[in-house]
C-alpha cells in the first residue's frame, strides 16, 4: 500500500493520518513504524528505510513527510515508489503540495491519492452535526451555525470545542455553547469589511493588525474573510427575500446574513465580484507559491 495524504486541511489531514498509524500500530507493533522528515534527509536513507524488511513483524510502515521540500528527493519520488518493499506500507504526507509541479502528478498518478482540502464555510454547520451524532452527543443545525459563527470557521477549533462540549454534556445547546466557548474575532473580520468599505482604511489596517497582534493567523483571517464574502454575496443577490427564508436555504443563521445585507447595500455587484475573485487569486496563491499572505491580505484591504 502506497497512499498519498495531501491538502491545506490540517486537520483532515493529520485524522486521516492518525487513523492509519493507529491501525497499523495496532497489528504490528510500534517497532514496526518509521517515520521520516524528509525535507532535510537523504535519498538513499528514504530509499533504504522503504526497501528495507520490517524487525519482528510481517509489515513495517514507512511515513516520508514533506519529501517536497527536498528538492533532490522530491526529484527521485518515482524511484522511492518503485523501490516500496512488498511487506512496507508507505505514506507520503504531503500538506499544501504545489499542483502544478511534476511531483505532485507524480503521487496523484502512482499512489493512492488522498487531498483534503477545507470546507468551505456553509458546510461546516451540517459536519459539526455529523460529527456531533458519530461522538454520541446531539447538535441542531441551527446551534451548529451559532457554534462556527462564535469559534469561527477553523475546522481544529471546532472539533476540538465540539469534544469539550459533549463532555460536558452530550446534548449541545446555545446556553453551553456561550458558557465553554470563547467568541473568535470573526465580528471583527466584519468591521473590517465595514470600515474599509466605508473608506476608513486605516481603521479597517488597525483592525487587522489587532487579529495578528493576537496571534490569529493570516491563513484563519483568509478563511473569516472568505467566510464573510460568501454571505456578503448572498445577500447582494437575495433581492426582495426576507434573512431568514435566504438563511434557511443557505443553511446559515439569519443574524450574520441581517448585517451583510446591510453591508452589501454599500457597494456594487461589480465591486463584490472583483472582491471575491481577488481574495480567491490570494487564496490559490498561497496554497501554490511562497506568497507572504500577511502582505497579500494588507494590500488587499487597502484596495477594497
Amino acid at each position: 500500500m502506497i497512499i498519498s495524504l495531501t491538502g491545506n486541511n490540517s486537520y483532515l489531514l493529520k485524522r486521516r493520518l492518525d487513523e492509519l498509524v493507529a491501525a497499523f500500530v495496532a497489528e504490528h507493533g510500534e517497532l514496526a513504524l518509521e517515520r521520516i522528515d524528509a525535507a532535510e534527509a537523504d535519498v538513499q536513507a528514504i530509499i533504504d528505510a522503504v526497501q528495507g524488511l520490517p524487525f519482528l513483524a510481517s509489515r513495517k510502515m514507512v511515513v516520508v513527510r514533506d519529501l517536497s521540500a527536498n528538492k533532490q528527493a522530491a526529484e527521485q519520488v518515482e524511484q522511492i515508489i518503485s523501490s516500496n518493499g512488498k511487506t512496507t506500507d508507505l505514506v507520503f504526507y504531503e500538506p499544501l503540495t504545489d499542483r502544478r509541479t511534476v511531483f505532485y502528478k507524480t503521487l496523484k498518478q502512482k499512489t493512492q491519492f488522498e487531498e483534503y482540502d477545507e470546507l468551505p464555510p456553509r458546510e461546516l454547520p451540517k459536519w459539526l452535526v455529523g460529527e456531533a451524532k458519530k461522538s454520541g452527543g446531539e447538535l441542531s443545525l441551527a446551534d451548529a451555525n451559532y457554534l462556527v459563527e462564535r469559534v469561527g470557521p477553523n475546522q481544529a477549533m471546532l472539533a476540538s470545542e465540539l469534544e469539550k462540549l459533549i463532555i460536558y454534556s452530550p446534548k449541545i445547546v446555545r446556553e453551553t455553547i456561550d458558557l465553554l466557548t470563547d467568541p473568535a474575532p470573526q465580528s471583527k473580520i466584519f468591521d473590517l469589511l465595514d470600515a474599509a468599505f466605508g473608506g476608513n482604511k486605516k481603521r479597517a489596517l488597525k483592525l487587522y493588525e489587532e487579529q495578528r497582534a493576537q496571534r490569529v493567523e493570516p491563513q484563519a483571517i483568509m478563511a473569516m474573510l472568505a467566510w464573510q464574502l460568501d454571505v456578503l454575496a448572498l445577500a447582494k443577490h437575495a433581492k426582495s427575500r426576507t434573512p431568514s427564508e435566504v438563511a434557511r436555504d443557505a443553511g446559515i443563521s439569519p443574524y450574520p446574513f441581517t448585517k451583510a445585507k446591510n453591508l452589501a447595500a454599500k457597494i456594487s455587484k461589480d465591486e463584490l465580484n472583483k472582491m471575491v475573485n481577488d481574495a480567491l487569486e490570494i487564496d490559490l496563491r498561497a496554497k501554490t507559491t511562497a506568497l507572504d499572505l500577511d502582505e497579500a491580505l494588507k494590500t488587499y484591504i487597502t484596495t477594497l
